[in-house]
């Protein structure tokens, strides 16, 4: 089974569909029901199996009940995607905001710690795998990303590496993936959102879902331990 977060849209939402075609039961969980929904509802229109479980990440207390709820409903944790992000529009150290900056590290770094500590029993069961989607402006520093965003994202590789160092002997496998520009609502959150004719540059959110897929169907004995996803478009 495949539990993904921030399945309610962009590339959460495309790899639960993409990898309910691969054959995985999907987990979607999100705070935004009705989201979660639509995409299970494209995923059995097509005749795969998945499931809504809502879900702030946030919140860990949640999150250990909905890791428990999983468990006990559908079975072991074979496979884990996390792509619950955030960002604000004010990204500089003259403008930004301390709350915004302690929600965006809160969602997009201790969050996805939550949920891979909730979910790593399973996960030396299965021998199972963890991709984080993280950015390219953790890979190679973009300074327009923001400082809260940059910092959170590059934790991500840290979250990544020590996953891989020790608990390799479980055989569980964590990939930190690195993708560009993706053209998805997340670019709301930009200063200026960028305007359709460059929106059609950047990679689809099928895109990222098809190397997330890569990787989770990836033989046991095979970890991919980052991967770095970019537009050809982009510098």
């Amino acid at each position: 089974m495949l539990w993904v977060t921030g399945a309610g849209s962009g590339v959460g939402r495309a790899t639960a569909i993409a990898a309910a075609r691969d054959g995985w039961w999907v987990v979607a969980s999100g705070r935004r029901v009705e989201a979660l929904e639509r995409t299970v509802f494209e995923i059995e229109s097509a005749g795969g199996r998945g499931q809504v479980l809502p879900l702030d990440v946030r919140d860990g207390a949640a999150v250990r009940l909905a890791s428990k709820v999983v468990r006990e409903r559908w079975g072991r944790v074979d496979a884990l995607v996390l792509s619950a992000g955030l960002n604000a529009r004010r990204r500089r150290w003259a403008d930004q905001s301390m709350d915004e900056f302690r929600e965006i590290v809160d969602t997009n770094l201790t969050s996805t710690a939550t949920v891979i500590d909730a979910a790593l029993s399973d996960l030396r069961s299965s021998r199972g795998s963890v991709v984080v989607v993280s950015s390219q402006s953790a890979w190679q520093f973009n300074a327009g990303a923001g400082v809260a965003y940059s910092a959170s994202k590059a934790g991500l590789a840290a979250l990544c590496r020590t996953l891989n160092n020790q608990e390799r002997s479980a055989g569980v496998r964590a990939c930190c993936l690195y993708p560009g520009d993706i053209a998805t609502e997340f670019l709301r959150h930009r200063p200026a959102v960028p305007d359709e004719a460059s929106q059609k540059l950047m990679l689809m959110p099928e895109d990222v879902a098809r190397v997330v897929c890569f990787v989770i169907n990836s033989p046991p004995h095979v970890r991919i331990d980052e991967l770095v996803l970019t537009p050809v478009s982009q510098a």
